[in-house]
């Protein structure tokens, strides 16, 4: 899973501090909602993951994004909450076999775990992968552009369409991201010569770079969408 991850998404995505705080337990406690999609020969062709957490279904209820959900289902966890939502965290395919339909085979499989669990509600704070080409773009628009056909542009939040999801909201607060100058040129492989605003590769936003306090700040939005 830590393979196929690392490989599919930028490397500045693990700077969530608060995340770390709570990602061992989640590891620990959710780790039958880990799953590794093989093929015929038992090699790994697809991963993905889910937490899961209490939510009453409305919209305002929702966690602000990925890092607040993560924060319930583990405070949940630890007082006795009994969960009824599940939350996709995400999917991965390996990179050379995509366009084949395994993201979809993977969001299916994480379906029927909340389906065997009895619990009625799967949502996802879904990271639209177009959305790094547009990062002055605001996610509240991003997630209304749609092609002629109505579903949306974004390839990814097409893959949740075509298997009944909707979207919810925008998460434009989904995580945030900080580290030190030097951290954030290794990672981006740029580099930041003053304090300032900066597109980065891969980033749906901009990095907020402050040189005096060598500090950069990155706020990753995402969009919540319900599975049928």
């Amino acid at each position: 899973m830590q393979e196929l991850f690392s490989e599919g998404f930028p490397e500045f995505i693990s700077a969530d501090r608060l995340v770390k705080q709570y990602i061992g337990r989640i590891r620990e406690w959710f780790a039958d909602l880990n799953l590794t999609l093989v093929n015929e020969r038992g090699v790994p062709v697809a991963t993905g993951w889910g937490i899961p957490i209490r939510w009453d279904g409305r919209t305002e209820t929702l966690p602000t994004g990925y890092t607040q959900a993560a924060i319930r289902a583990v405070e949940g966890r630890e007082q006795g909450v009994q969960p009824d939502t599940l939350v996709i965290c995400g999917a991965i395919v390996t990179p050379s076999l995509k366009g084949r339909g395994l993201a979809g085979e993977m969001l299916k499989a994480l379906r029927q775990i909340a389906e065997d669990a009895g619990w009625p509600r799967v949502i996802a704070p879904v990271r639209p992968t177009l959305k790094a080409r547009y990062p002055l773009t605001s996610i509240e628009a991003f997630m209304t552009w749609a092609r002629e056909d109505g579903l949306a542009l974004d390839p990814w939040i097409r893959t949740h369409q075509r298997l009944g999801a909707r979207i919810l909201a925008a998460a434009p607060e989904s995580q945030t991201m900080t580290g030190t100058t030097a951290e954030w040129e290794r990672w981006t492989g740029m580099v930041f010569p003053e304090t300032g605003d900066y597109v980065i590769p891969e980033g749906l936003s901009l990095l907020r770079l402050d040189r005096p306090a060598d500090q950069g700040t990155y706020v990753e939005p995402n969009i919540w969408m319900r599975h049928s």
